[in-house]
């Protein structure tokens, strides 16, 4: 039986060729021999794709809602000193007094 290479985007072994292309049945996808394995990136960006680094201080593009609290965080707002938390899509910050997790994606540098 001939072996064919693992699937370069979730890395199982159930492969198969497909006349010029290899075909992984469990993600769909389909490469020829000589695919790169495109690496994830998970550094942590704003709502304008700039890196975002600890202690940064960026503003607040949309007018946000607290859960669980009456608080509006209002657009325009600086934040200064944000902390990066293991979810690149979020940051740990204080407004306030209070310490608040934001996503990235209503922030900008």
């Amino acid at each position: 039986m001939t072996e064919f290479p693992n699937c370069p985007v979730c890395n199982m072994s159930n492969t198969y060729s497909d006349g010029t292309n290899f075909v992984c049945p469990d993600c769909f996808h389909e490469w020829n021999g000589e695919a790169v394995v495109e690496t994830e990136d998970n550094t942590p960006r704003d709502s304008n794709g700039a890196e975002l680094m600890d202690g940064d201080a960026v503003t607040v593009i949309k007018d946000l809602k607290v859960k669980g609290s009456s608080m509006v965080i209002k657009r325009g707002t600086k934040v200064k000193s944000i902390r990066l938390t293991e979810n690149p899509e979020e940051v740990d910050c204080k407004i306030d007094g209070s310490s608040i997790v934001l996503k990235t994606c209503f922030l900008k540098k």
